[in-house]
Parts: structure tokens; sequence; C-alpha cells
């Protein structure tokens, strides 16, 4: 992956750090001033998350825009998908998200798109982005941009309530993480719902924005054992990816959701076809999905490929190990409230034939998954090679993937071990039929990864 190295704020999917440290004011007016340049786009949108450096980060965007001679459209506060929502429905040629995501409240960054809402990476435009901004001078234009209102927030809830469907049998506990989500889910989710951390607070008080730390989903397990709920919602802060506890409290892998709203879409509304799934997700899910129509192609991790995948293959929908799921009726792109509101639905009809959420994911684990472990070390590429050449010759190999690090299929067990593309690790995941063989594979791993830390 071509993202620049450590205390670059511009990354493999978007332009991300600590602000201040990584980046500042500066150079979000330069990366401003050249973005319509690099997208051809004489109206951008911008919308912007409640982190407390967010305002700062708009007026600097904004002016980088206007002294290009380019108008921004403000929406205000966003979820990232509403943005990417807007910038296909409206057809603007270029958005830009101000947000961190799940990040802890010391950092922010941005997320751009261009036209379509397709992902602007590092190696579609971030990393000319960059060098620009390093090595080009700024000459503010004499005929200056302006900066619009365009407020779409009601426009994308009725948008969203099209995908509410009855499930007024289930008791939810939900974790609003204090995110972005808390623009809508009142709404569209009513009174009924057990909330917690449902007011707008870019400081995060009560626990970072990133469901994926065991330590931030703790609230959510306690409200579902006291509520008796059927199940937990957890949402991240920008609201485009969300997660899951069962009625017991257990998370659930978000790669397996993709299987179970495979019954929405392939069952319920007949709509076959090809699903995405990214190089770490669960070989339970193709299993899963065959039987009821759905065929499986795995790509990439991230938005900057899944999200232009997914439109390549015409999919009909896709998500990731990381709790992003894709539509193709959300212009191939990631909504955390639309597959909320989906699933929901599905766990309700589970719930009237006398199936609980655990019950229902039960029949779709069926391997035993060591979870994603990172290591940290410099010689990534050695010590993936290592780890492929020992499982490569020792059994036999059934199918091999190298588009993502690698992926390693055998008889009973797979394994996918990559470089992380935001931080400094080595990712290794692995699955099995048996927990011993998966407790022989991790160990195995973990002894040959050891020789290079």
């Amino acid at each position: 992956m071509g993202a620049s190295g450590p205390g670059s704020a511009f990354k493999a999917y978007d332009i991300r750090g600590v602000y201040n440290r990584d980046f500042n004011k500066e150079t979000v007016y330069k990366i401003g001033y050249f973005l319509p340049e690099l997208l051809n786009a004489a109206k951008i949108l911008v919308g912007r998350d409640v982190r407390e450096s967010s305002p700062e980060i708009f007026a600097a965007l904004c002016q980088g825009i206007n002294d290009a001679g380019a108008d921004v459209y403000d929406v205000g506060l966003s979820t990232t998908p509403m943005v990417y929502w807007a910038t296909a429905k409206f057809d603007f040629d270029a958005s830009v998200m101000i947000t961190a995501s799940h990040n802890p409240k010391e950092y922010n960054g941005l997320k751009v798109s261009k036209k379509d809402a397709l992902p602007v990476g590092f190696d579609t435009g971030l990393g000319q982005l960059e060098r620009w901004t390093e090595e080009r001078i700024v000459i503010p234009k004499t005929e200056k941009g302006k900066v619009i209102s365009y407020p779409v927030s009601e426009q994308y809830l009725e948008f969203q309530e099209t995908w509410l469907l009855p499930f007024d049998n289930l008791n939810i506990a939900m974790d609003c993480s204090n995110g972005m989500c808390n623009l809508f889910v009142k709404q569209l989710y009513g009174n009924k719902v057990h909330y917690i951390f449902d007011e707008l607070d870019g400081t995060f008080p009560n626990h970072e924005p990133n469901p994926l730390e065991p330590e931030n989903i703790v609230d959510l397990q306690k409200l579902v054992h006291k509520t008796n709920a059927d199940i937990g919602v957890i949402f991240d802060g920008d609201a485009d990816r969300v997660m899951f506890v069962d009625e017991n409290g257990k998370f659930i892998s978000p790669d397996l959701m993709i299987g179970i709203l495979g019954h929405y879409f392939l069952e319920e509304k007949g709509q076959k076809g090809k699903v995405l799934i990214d190089i770490r997700s669960s070989k339970a899910i193709a299993e899963y999905l065959a039987p009821i129509g759905g065929e499986v192609e795995m790509w990439r991790v991230g938005r900057a490929f899944a999200a232009i995948k997914l439109r390549e293959i015409d999919g009909v929908f896709g998500g990731e190990l990381a709790g992003h799921y894709y539509f193709r009726d959300f212009y191939y792109s990631d909504s955390a409230l639309l597959a909320c509101s989906l699933l929901l639905h599905i766990f309700s009809k589970f719930k009237a034939q006398g199936i609980s959420v655990s019950q229902a994911i039960s029949k779709l684990a069926t391997y035993s998954n060591s979870g994603e472990i990172n290591f940290t070390l410099n010689q990534k590429t050695e010590a993936m090679n290592a780890v492929r050449d020992h499982f490569q010759n020792t059994e036999k190999c059934l199918k091999y993937y190298d588009f993502d690090g690698y992926r390693l299929e055998f008889e009973d067990w797979w394994f996918n071990i990559r470089p992380s593309n935001t931080e400094p690790y080595l990712r290794f995941i692995a699955e099995a039929k048996s927990p011993k063989k998966l407790a022989e594979v991790v160990e195995k791993t973990r002894e040959i990864i050891g020789t290079f830390q």
C-alpha cells in the first residue's frame, strides 16, 4: 500500500491523525485549496462530526476551497454515510466528511469522496494531494467561492425511514457512543429502545467510540443484562459502523452479520446475486448464504476497495469484519443505520419463530475463530512470507489469495495474514472446525513471528 509513513496524516483510506500533531489547520487549508483541482469539482459537499476540533478544521477547509474559487455546500453536523448518500443523490463531484471515525477524541481527519460517492484513497488521489500540499504554492484566486448552507438531514431521515421494517417484538439495548448516530436513532427507533450515551459529545466521556475494543462494549453488555434485552446495538463515532451483542451480552463477530443480512436480500426480497466479503471474513458466510442464492466474492479490506468492488461486481450487499455494511441501494456505500434497521427486522422475525439472537448466530458460527491478533514488528513482509511458507509446506493448501496479505484455505481451516493499512501492525486471523486445530495454528504462528520481533 502506498500510504505515507509514521507521522503523516495521509493514510490508505483517508486523512487522519492527532490534530495539531500529525496535521493542522495550515495542512487542512492546503487540502481544501487543492481538492477542487484534484477532483475537477466546482462544488464540494462538506459535513462534520462533533469533535472539538471539527469547527476549526471546517473553517480552514472552507477557506482553502473558497480560495481555489470553488463553493462549499455545508450540510452541518452529519454522519459519514449521510455525506456519502448526499454526494451521490445530489450529484456532487466531490465531498469531505470531517471525522476521525472511531479514534479517540484528540484525533480528527477527512474522508474524501468523488462523484457517485466513490472513495478517494491514497492510491486514487490522497497521495497526489499530499505531494501537492508539500510541494506546491497556494495562490488564492481573485474570484473566491462561497459557503452555502445545504441542510439534507430531513431528506436523509426520510430515506432511512424507507428501510424501517417491523421489529416491535424486540427488546433493544442501544449504546450510541456519544457519536453522530444520535442525530437519527431516536427518530428511527423510537422511545421503547433502552438508550445510553445518547447525547452528542465529541469528548466521548463514557468510552472511546470504537466498538471493536472489548472495554468499549462493557456498558452495553451491562445494559443488556439489566433490561433483559433480546439484542444490544453499538455504533462507532461517525455511524458508518455498527456492532451487536446477543441476549447474553456476548459480542457477535461483525462479519457473521453479512450472513444474517442474506435473509432479507436473498430470501425476503429475492435479490439473488453476489455478496462481497473481505479477506478476513469467516468461511462460514459463503457456506451459509449458498443455499439461499448468495454467491460470495472476497476482496481487500477497507471502504477504499470495498465500495468500488461492490459496484464493479454489481453486488447486492456486502460487509467487513470491522462492522461496515455496504448496499447497492445505498450507492454501493456503507451505512450503519441501514444495516441496523434490517438486522433488527430479521432478528424480530427470528424471535417470532422462537429463535433467539444467540441461536440464530450459532447456526452460522460453525468455526472456532481466533479473532484478529496484532503483532508489532518491522519485518512485516519477511514474517508474512515465513508463516505462509510454513503452512504451505506442511499441509495441502486448497485456495490461495494474495491481494491483501495472504489468505490460505485448507481442508478444515484457513488463515489470513496482512499488514495493517492504518497502524504499525501485522494482523493475523484464523478459523478452524476444531478448537484444538485453531490453538495449534495460532501457537505455531506466534512462534514463527516471534523470530522476527
